[in-house]
């Protein structure tokens, strides 16, 4: 074996454990944010509303009054709430399937896996939330965040198979 592939290997072996940090990250985000209180909580998603009708009024030059855009705010609060834990667990997803597609795992076992792995830490978080003030647990959040795992989780699926494809296959065919 040459000084090369033995580094390269080395790298491999080095480096490909490190490719779970930004799942990590990830679900300490989601933690951080599920250990707000109740009002804490309700105030971020209600700053987020804020600005997202904000932007709107601005974009689309609709000159709202403040009674009109605190009625959007109440209209979309929900929504955004809900779009939150979608997008968190989305993100989580692809973090925690990318590595998992690096370490070989693939198909529906990739599925399977990634699936595990976030819709059970999106039910641990669910749980973590009843004993957080003025939180509560609901069956309706961790199948949001279930819907927004599996999505990431295909997406990886998806582009690991296009790129393989596209990208790596032809250059494994020049390689004989």
């Amino acid at each position: 074996m040459t000084l090369k592939r033995f580094m390269k290997a080395f790298l491999r072996f080095i480096l490909k454990p490190f490719s779970f940090i930004p799942a990590l990250m990830m679900m300490y985000i989601i933690f951080s944010f599920s250990a707000q209180d109740g009002a804490a909580s309700a105030n971020l998603s209600y700053r987020v509303s804020y600005k997202a009708v904000s932007i709107a009024d601005r974009a689309l030059d609709l000159e709202l009054t403040d009674k009109q855009v605190s009625r959007c705010i109440r209209k979309i609060h929900f929504y955004i709430r809900k779009f939150a834990h979608f997008s968190e667990y989305f993100l989580l997803a692809v973090t925690v399937a990318f590595p998992l597609y690096v370490y070989g795992i693939r198909g529906i076992w990739l599925l399977v896996a990634g699936g595990i792995l976030c819709i059970g830490f999106a039910a641990l978080d669910e749980l973590h939330q009843y004993f957080v003030s003025g939180r509560s647990c609901s069956v309706r959040d961790v199948v949001i965040d279930s819907c927004g795992s599996l999505t990431g989780i295909l997406l990886v699926r998806i582009f690991g198979y296009i790129g393989r494809k596209t990208i790596f296959e032809p250059l494994s065919t020049h390689r004989s």
